[in-house]
């Protein structure tokens, strides 16, 4: 035997050997692989966490861009849809001739009304509103007898919203406060 293996009186009656002198012992091995299969768990689950929150976030942008990718045309088709009931405004009532272009004229802004509708383009409400600064702009107020301050007088030129979001504000004019001396 080599004086390394060897345990000496004093130890044997303690029962003290190499283990207890700063090795680690098996229960010490054994806390310390639970510890990180749990941190290791714990990792695992944090990033299959992360991947599905990216993964649903990506479906909702999917979403959105398909929801809203033609929000900058549809911008523009809503000076067509203005000037189309200009048109028709600027005809006189009783126009001898020009029925037959009335008629066409509002046929073709019903199909483009129907059109954006489609595509989820609907118009703000103004009538009988009161002023929403998330879907009207005041341009003017004006003084009303028939209106209580704050509601919507007339519209100057249509809102329009695509889906839930505001496409163009609608352009009102807002009755105005009564002060004490107009009362």
């Amino acid at each position: 035997m080599t004086d390394e293996t060897m345990i000496s009186p004093d130890d044997a009656v303690t029962g003290a050997s190499e283990a207890d002198t700063g090795a680690p012992s098996h229960e010490d091995v054994i806390r310390e692989r639970d510890e990180e299969i749990a941190s290791l768990k714990d990792r695992l689950l944090r990033a299959a966490a992360e991947t599905e929150n990216v993964r649903r976030r990506l479906e909702r942008e999917k979403v959105d861009v398909s929801s809203y990718a033609m929000t900058g045309f549809a911008r523009d088709l809503l000076g067509v849809a203005d000037n189309l009931r200009r048109a028709i405004s600027a005809l006189p009532a009783e126009a001898p001739g020009f029925e037959a272009v009335k008629t066409g004229i509002e046929a073709t802004e019903r199909e483009m009304t129907s059109v954006l509708a489609r595509h989820g383009i609907t118009r703000v409400v103004t009538d009988g509103a009161k002023l929403d600064p998330n879907r009207h702009q005041a341009m003017l107020e004006v003084d009303s007898e028939h209106h209580e301050p704050g509601a919507i007088v007339a519209e100057l030129q249509a809102g329009y919203t695509i889906k839930d979001r505001l496409l163009r504000p609608a352009m009102v004019s807002v009755a105005r406060a009564r002060t004490d001396a107009s009362a």
